[in-house]
C-alpha cells in the first residue's frame, strides 16, 4: 500500500514529507488509517539528539534509529488485521498508546503497564513482533517508526499491543492526544505525585504535558495549582486548565509559594519542561515542603548524568525525588477512562489544541512549538 509520511533522515535535519510504501500487517499486527496525530515534544528529541543512542553503541546492538517516521500520538480506524489478531477487527476505532502493553510480563502483571517489557523496543522503531520494517521509502530503504507507531503518516502498521479499542462515539482527533501527552501529564499529578485535596502543587513547564498536569492536580482537589513558565502566552492559557496562580521563573515561584503557604512550601512539584537539565532539580526541590515529592516527567539528554541536589535537605526534610513515564498509567485502563471524562465535560481536550496542520506543515508546527506559540499542535488527516 502507498502512503505519505514525515521522515527524519538524520539528526538535526528537518522532517521530509515523502511517498512511502507499507507492507500488509503480519501476525499480531494491524493497519490503521489515522484521523490525526499529536505533535509531541518527544519527536523533537529525535531531531536534537536527546533520544539518540551513541552511534557505536547502536551499531554494536544492531540498532538503526534513522531514517525514522515520526509521531507517537494517534487514533484511527483499523482497516486490515494480520493473522492471529483476535481482539480487533476491521472497522474498530483505536487509540495508539506509545507504551505497548502485552498484559503478560511481570510489570503488566503488577499493574505497571507503563513499564511493559515491550517498551525495550521503542527506540528500535521496528515491529515488535519480529524487529523488521513494514514501512519503506520509495527507494526501498527500511524506515523506522517513532515508538513503533509512526503516526506522521495517515496510514501505519502497528502491533495490536499498541492499540486500545474505543467506543465509536469518541472523536478520533481528540483520542489521538491521549496516547501520550494527556495521559502523561494527568497521571504525573494523579498517579506519580498522588496529589491530595487541599495540597499546593507547582507545575514547571506548561506545554502539552504540563497543561494536563494542571488538569490532573485540579481534578484531584489541589487548593493551589501554580503554573511556572517563562512564556507569557502559556501563563495566560494556564488558568484554562486549572492553574490558580502563575509564575515566570523558579525565583518568582519561590516567593509566591512561600506567600501562599505561609512559608510551608509546596506539597508537590512536577517538572514537565520540554527538556529537563540537572540544574533544574535543586530549585525544584527547594520549592518543596518537608516530606514533599518532586516528580520528573521531562526527557533529558540520553547522555546526561549530572544533577544538582542538596543531599542534606533531601535527608533531613525527607523530601522525595521520583521519575515518571506515561504518567505511571495503565493505557488499557486509563486511556478509555480519560476519554470518558472528556465526553462528560470533565477533561479539556479541545482547548489543548492551539493550531492544526496538514502533514506538509509538520516543520512549521515544530517551529511554532519552539517559539512557544502552541500548547499542542495537531496534524489532521
Amino acid at each position: 500500500m502507498e502512503s505519505r509520511a514525515a521522515i527524519l533522515w538524520e539528526q538535526n535535519a528537518e522532517w521530509s514529507v515523502e511517498d512511502i510504501t507499507l507492507d500488509d500487517p503480519k501476525a499480531g499486527e494491524v493497519m490503521v488509517e489515522l484521523a490525526a496525530s499529536g505533535m509531541c515534544h518527544s519527536d523533537e528529541h529525535l531531531v536534537t539528539g536527546d533520544m539518540v543512542l551513541d552511534p557505536e553503541i547502536a551499531k554494536m546492538i544492531g540498532l538503526e534509529q534513522f531514517p525514522v517516521i515520526g509521531g507517537h500520538e494517534g487514533a484511527g480506524t483499523v482497516v486490515e488485521v494480520g493473522p492471529g489478531v483476535t481482539d480487533l477487527a476491521v472497522g474498530d476505532h483505536v487509540a495508539l498508546g506509545f507504551i505497548p502493553a502485552c498484559g503478560r510480563c511481570p510489570s503488566c502483571a503488577r499493574g505497571w503497564q507503563h513499564l511493559c517489557d515491550l517498551g525495550a523496543f521503542l527506540l528500535a522503531g521496528r515491529q515488535i513482533t519480529d524487529l523488521t520494517a513494514r514501512h519503506h521509502a520509495k527507494d526501498g530503504t527500511d524506515l523506522g517508526t517513532m515508538c513503533c507507531l509512526g503516526t506522521f503518516s495517515p496510514v501505519t502498521v502497528v502491533s495490536e499491543a499498541s492499540c486500545i479499542k474505543l467506543t465509536d462515539d469518541i472523536p478520533l482527533d481528540k483520542a489521538a492526544l491521549v496516547g501520550c501527552g494527556v495521559t502523561t501529564g494527568w497521571g504525573a499529578a494523579v498517579n506519580a505525585a498522588n496529589v491530595q485535596p487541599g495540597e499546593t502543587v507547582v507545575v514547571v513547564g506548561i506545554g502539552g504535558v504540563g497543561a494536563n498536569a494542571l488538569q490532573g492536580a485540579a481534578y484531584a482537589g489541589a487548593r493551589h495549582v501554580i503554573a511556572v513558565d517563562p512564556v507569557e502566552f502559556k501563563r495566560e492559557q494556564a488558568p484554562i486548565f486549572g492553574a490558580t496562580h502563575t509564575a515566570s521563573s523558579f525565583e518568582e515561584a519561590q516567593a509566591l509559594v512561600g506567600e501562599l503557604t505561609w512559608g510551608a512550601n509546596a506539597d508537590k512539584v512536577i517538572i514537565t519542561t520540554g527538556q529537563v537539565t540537572g540544574d533544574m532539580i535543586a530549585p525544584a526541590m527547594s520549592l518543596l515542603a518537608k516530606g514533599g515529592r518532586c516528580v520528573v516527567v521531562s526527557v533529558a539528554d540520553i547522555k546526561a548524568n549530572d544533577v544538582q541536589l542538596n543531599l542534606f535537605e533531601l535527608t533531613l526534610q525527607r523530601k522525595e525525588l521520583v521519575g515518571c513515564i506515561f504518567g505511571n498509567a495503565n493505557p488499557r485502563r486509563d486511556i478509555p477512562r480519560l476519554l470518558r471524562l472528556y465526553m462528560e465535560g470533565q477533561l479539556k481536550l479541545d482547548e489543548l489544541v492551539t493550531r492544526e496542520y496538514d502533514l506538509d506543515g509538520v516543520n512549521q508546527g515544530y517551529q511554532d512549538m519552539r517559539d512557544g506559540k502552541n500548547i499542542r499542535g495537531v496534524i489532521k488527516y
